[in-house]
């Protein structure tokens, strides 16, 4: 499911989006309200964690805007306001929970939980090649239908290659998408974590799913 995070606070906008990429969910990030309007118009989100006080338009204002555009993703507001005319003001124009800072994640995480099984299933919420198969609301992989242990960054990674089966994927490209980082050449962690998720998705299977294109990444496809 994808989540929008519109929050001018750096360390907060790079938490949120750590903690909940690692819980599964596709996130993107906006640092302001212009931003964060245009992103929520253009694309389609489940949930958008709007911060109350943003540079440009101010939540508030973005919120308005998005429920007068007819958009119906659900709005979680992030706030230091913790009087009640506030929370009652966030509901009255349209927001769907509210969460007073500062917050534990563990509490946000539960109510993001709670707020998306509102959104009805998708129709792809299984990914499926050869004997794999990911289920992605679950977050629970097999093969031959026995369970894979995989950590959570194995699941995203592994969940990655499913979502784009047959495509080279760089080694830039999957660290930035799985661990929000720059790729640095000295650093082999897409490299270990490949191999760690080979030895439980390949290793003690006959077809081996995951492949190596010399120079160029790796690949999801069930070759002969």
């Amino acid at each position: 499911m994808k989540i929008l995070v519109i929050e001018d606070e750096l360390k907060t906008s790079r938490f949120l989006k750590k903690g909940l990429s690692e819980a599964g969910y596709a996130v993107d990030v906006a640092s302001d309200g212009l931003e964060g309007l245009h992103l929520a118009l253009e694309l389609d989100f489940d949930l958008i964690i709007l911060d109350v006080m943003l540079p440009a338009l101010d939540g508030w204002q973005v919120l308005a805007r998005l429920r007068e555009a007819g958009r119906k993703a659900l709005v979680l507001m992030l706030t230091a306001l913790d009087a009640v005319h506030d929370r009652v003001r966030g509901f009255e124009t349209g927001a769907d929970d509210y969460l007073v800072k500062p917050f534990a994640f563990s509490e946000l995480l539960a109510r993001v939980r709670s707020l998306l099984r509102r959104v009805p299933m998708r129709t792809q919420e299984t990914l499926r090649m050869a004997d794999l198969e990911i289920d992605l609301l679950r977050h629970r992989a097999t093969r031959a239908g026995r369970k894979l242990e995989l950590t959570a960054k194995e699941f995203l990674l592994l969940s990655l290659l499913a979502r784009r089966a047959g495509e080279v994927l760089s080694r830039t490209l999957i660290a930035e998408l799985v661990w929000d980082m720059n790729f640095d050449s000295d650093t082999n962690v897409v490299d270990v974590s490949v191999r760690r998720l080979r030895s439980k998705v390949d290793d003690p299977f006959p077809l081996r799913l995951i492949h190596t294109v010399r120079g160029a990444g790796y690949v999801l496809e069930a070759q002969p």
